[in-house]
């Protein structure tokens, strides 16, 4: 079945290439169709398009539909080129011509945005609460560790004296400004391109306010040929704030690999979370961590792919659109998994205790001591020169005691001031 048939057959093999993968990825936006669909109907029988009656008969078996989705029991057939053929099929077998008028004043070019919409709305609902689990996991570990010191690398060579804690409520920190990203999407998203039709609006008197609260859209895409031209741009600015946690999340996999690596053992993972060498058989490896780190790297190109489907597009409609699915899906379940594997992992990382005391590490509190220096009236170059002539003569000591006092130091984390950064952002979605 198609909504566009017009009693001519098309070509089996362009029939094949226009549908692609509708019918797959299409299965994920079935309820939110339904959920349309009852908005739509809802709206005009109250504006006197349909009947009470019809509107009601519609509204009921859309439920019944809907019930079937969450039970496991809707399916696409094969003869059917999409969702939305689907469910008006199916309420045209159930409720004969009343089932036909569902697509009054609406066409596939709305409908498939408001599901778009509403699959990216929730979707980023649930990349929020990930998130927000990984975060407090962070925080935890960050308190948990704060007074176990790490050496901090510049150019990779050893810089000054850094800690568990500062390197935990990093990551943490990161992931609220990633949330801000998030809740961006999630506002541009979060309006309403229903009775746009096909981008150019339609000659039934439609109530549009009406169907934006039905289905809790904060406002509606008001220009009915810019409701059109959300598609792809909500996508490509959904796929930047994805790709800003996968950045946080493949930097800290990439930590995690270098630092349970033996040449600096600063952690240790677990056997049973670690994978061994078909030849090696002493091999612990940190596959987890690296395919996090792989899967959130190509992730970070999903925007620029997005792109170069939609680039250059004029405004309305094209097919091309269609591709975007194949992208934006796949991405929120691939980051689901990265951001659940983290939470679950990380608190198992046992950390190595006393790593700072080893001598390898003394020249991390040079600026330490050029800091004890200045605090005895020595001018800051004078201080510099004299801790660097000592390195050089290799008589440099070790101060015994390390004051790091200001906001965001090893020694004061203010890890309450992150977490109210969080709260702030969470709060305003």
């Amino acid at each position: 079945m198609k909504l566009w048939d017009k009693g001519i057959s098309t070509n089996a093999l362009i029939e094949d290439f226009t549908v692609g993968r509708d019918r797959e990825f299409d299965m994920l936006l079935a309820k939110h169709d339904v959920r349309g669909s009852i908005a739509h109907a809802t709206m005009l029988a109250e504006v006197g398009i349909l009947t009470t009656d019809e509107g009601n008969a519609l509204v009921q078996e859309l439920h019944t539909i809907e019930r079937e989705i969450e039970n496991g029991e809707f399916a696409i057939a094969p003869e059917m080129e999409d969702v939305h053929s689907q469910v008006e099929y199916l309420l045209t077998l159930r409720l004969g011509e009343i089932g036909k008028k569902i697509h009054t004043g609406r066409s596939r070019n709305d409908q498939v945005l408001v599901d778009m919409k509403l699959f990216m709305r929730e979707e980023l609902c649930n990349v929020r609460d990930s998130v927000s689990t990984l975060f407090a996991t962070l925080l935890t570990l960050a308190e948990q560790h704060k007074e176990q010191l790490l050496p901090g690398y510049t150019h990779f060579q050893i810089a000054m004296p850094s800690s568990f804690g500062l390197w935990f409520s990093a990551y943490a920190e990161s992931l609220t400004d990633d949330m801000e990203l998030i809740v961006a999407a999630h506002n541009v998203v979060n309006k309403n391109p229903l009775g746009s039709a096909a981008g150019y609006g339609s000659s039934f008197p439609l109530n549009r306010t009406r169907t934006t609260e039905l289905l809790g859209f904060s406002a509606m895409n008001v220009s009915s040929v810019y409701a059109q031209m959300t598609r792809g741009k909500s996508e490509r600015v959904v796929a930047t704030a994805l790709a800003s946690v996968a950045g946080t999340l493949s930097k800290l996999a990439y930590d995690v690999c270098l630092y349970t690596s033996q040449n600096l053992a600063f952690v240790r993972l677990p056997a049973e979370f670690t994978t061994g060498s078909s030849i090696m058989p002493h091999k612990q490896n940190p596959d987890i961590f690296e395919l996090i780190r792989a899967k959130c790297n190509r992730l970070q190109a999903l925007p620029n792919d997005i792109l170069l489907v939609t680039n250059n597009l004029p405004s309305g409609y094209h097919r091309d659109f269609q591709i975007l699915k194949e992208l934006v899906f796949p991405a929120f379940t691939e980051l689901q998994q990265c951001l659940q594997l983290a939470t679950l992992v990380l608190p198992q990382l046992q950390v190595t205790p006393n790593i700072m005391s080893n001598n390898l590490y003394a020249y991390c509190f040079s600026v330490d001591a050029v800091n004890q220096l200045v605090q005895q009236s020595v001018s800051f170059r004078d201080a510099y020169k004299q801790i660097g002539e000592s390195i050089q003569r290799g008589d440099f000591t070790v101060p015994e005691h390390l004051t790091h006092t200001h906001e965001g130091s090893i020694g004061n984390l203010r890890l309450d001031l992150i977490q109210q950064q969080m709260q702030k952002v969470l709060s305003s979605m």
